[in-house]
């Protein structure tokens, strides 16, 4: 009964199998694979997996990605099923003007965040911070209502487009500095406080709305390079993707 997660970001797809399809399942193997490689994945890395009998992924590369993926897929006997964002699910309502117009990463991952504050007991609302190529601050509140969110460029992308706009600068190496002097320093700072700065002001959205202090989940590949600078409480969870991939695969077998 072992079930294959899958998340296809921007970049990368990262995978991981786990024991059976329900939350805290035992993780028996997992990877990650950069887009320009994943026709490598069934004669690489997924030619030593045992079979799974099932799969759930989300995916926000787009069709051609998608189909690249399936035709890995062909390794086994199952059917490919992908993550549609709705009206419902894992306990979560999608307060979205369009449902269906919500990123499946961003749908996924508050499914995940809604299981843990569930499995911890907690009645607090959640914030969901993703960090990869653009980032995602998403409002739960702790009856699981999704009440909104942002998204903002990734620190990579406002880098870029500096230097594509503004002679003379390059995308530096420079560290993070409350004053900086150099434009090094200057940029990097810059990108960081405009990525925590977003993320303090929707905490504080969240927390007048709710009455509550909100529990910060962060997850994400870039995660890591901000969250030191971040000035509320938070949470680094980098399997909340799989974790919300996990909780839907187990509600819909018990329909």
């Amino acid at each position: 009964m072992s079930f294959l997660a899958i998340d296809i970001g921007n970049t990368r797809l990262k995978w991981a199998q786990y024991s059976s399809p329900q939350p805290g399942a035992a993780l028996l193997a997992h990877g990650a694979a950069f887009l320009e490689t994943i026709d490598e994945l069934a004669e690489g890395e997924w030619a030593k997996l045992a079979a799974p009998t099932s799969m759930l992924g989300c995916n926000v590369a787009g069709d051609a990605v998608r189909r690249r993926v399936e035709e890995q897929l062909e390794l086994w006997d199952f059917t490919p099923r992908w993550v549609v964002p709705g009206a419902s699910e894992g306990g979560v309502v999608n307060g979205y003007d369009h449902p269906s117009r919500l990123g499946a990463d961003r749908w996924t991952a508050l499914i995940g965040a809604h299981w843990h504050m569930r499995s911890r007991g907690s009645h607090r609302p959640v914030l969901v911070v993703m960090m990869g190529t653009a980032v995602t601050v998403d409002a739960l509140a702790p009856d699981g209502h999704f009440l909104g969110g942002i998204i903002l460029p990734g620190h990579g992308i406002m880098l870029r487009a500096l230097e594509s706009g503004t002679a003379g600068l390059r995308v530096p190496t420079g560290d993070v500095r409350d004053f900086p002097t150099n434009t090094s320093d200057a940029l990097t700072s810059g990108g960081t406080f405009a990525i925590t700065g977003a993320i303090e002001r929707m905490h504080r959205h969240l927390r007048t709305r709710t009455g509550k202090t909100p529990i910060v989940l962060v997850t994400g590949g870039a995660g890591w390079k901000v969250a030191p600078d971040l000035d509320v409480d938070h949470e680094l969870v980098e399997s909340l993707i799989f974790d919300g991939l996990l909780t839907m695969q187990s509600h819909r077998l018990a329909l």
